[in-house]
């Protein structure tokens, strides 16, 4: 039965009692809510959304897809631009701005990449907004 730490919204569960005066926990196998840690960075979906609606040329469909590369996380935000601005030199005019907003307001280099619009997949049910590639330890 997995429980929720004490609002740190960690996923875990009690190990059955023993002798010792105090219940040991098993090892965290998630969390609760969306927050990923990006290089010792709490990000949440929400601020990277932030972000995107700041940038006029791009549009509010994106996901976030995180990698591993020699020990590192790479974070990439995959969004689509606005058909008003999807020319080569708008959309990269629009991803340079999106990740200097990133980078100053989250403290994450992320790696932009601008699609056409529609090129973000779509879900039918919630939004699937992480796609989490890193290896499980």
């Amino acid at each position: 039965m997995p429980l929720t730490g004490i609002r740190v919204l960690d996923l875990t569960r009690l190990l059955p009692g023993t002798a010792r005066a105090m219940r040991r926990m098993e090892k965290v196998t998630g969390r609760s809510d969306d927050m990923m840690i990006v290089r010792g960075v709490n990000v949440f979906p929400t601020q990277i959304e932030e972000q995107i609606l700041k940038v006029k040329g791009l549009a509010p469909h994106y996901q976030i897809v995180l990698t591993r590369e020699d020990r590192l996380d790479q974070m990439e935000v995959l969004v689509e631009a606005a058909p008003s601005a999807a020319r080569a030199d708008a959309r990269q005019a629009s991803a340079a701005e999106l990740g200097h907003h990133v980078k100053g307001s989250i403290g994450v280099t992320a790696r932009i990449t601008v699609t056409d619009p529609g090129g973000v997949e779509r879900s039918q049910g919630k939004a699937r907004r992480v796609i989490d590639k890193r290896p499980k330890v």
